[in-house]
C-alpha cells in the first residue's frame, strides 16, 4: 500500500472543509451520479475557492491596511 503525505497550510484547510462540505451537499441531495465523483469533487473545490476568494475581497481581516 502507498502512504501519502500532506501538509495543508491553514487556509488550504479551510477551502478544503468548505469544499468537503459542499459535495457532501451534493452527494446527500443525490446530485453526484456514479463514476461522475470526480467532476463533481472538482465542482466542488472550484465553489469553495470562489467563495474564499469573494470572502477575502469582502473583508478587512484583522492586520490588513488600505
Amino acid at each position: 500500500m502507498t502512504t501519502h503525505y500532506i501538509t495543508l497550510k491553514p487556509s488550504e484547510q479551510a477551502v478544503l472543509g468548505a469544499a468537503a462540505t459542499i459535495y457532501a451537499g451534493y452527494t446527500s441531495a443525490n446530485k453526484v451520479p456514479e463514476g461522475e465523483e470526480k467532476t463533481w469533487l472538482q465542482r466542488s473545490l472550484n465553489e469553495a475557492i470562489s467563495l474564499a476568494k469573494l470572502t477575502d475581497e469582502s473583508i478587512r481581516a484583522d492586520g490588513e491596511f488600505n
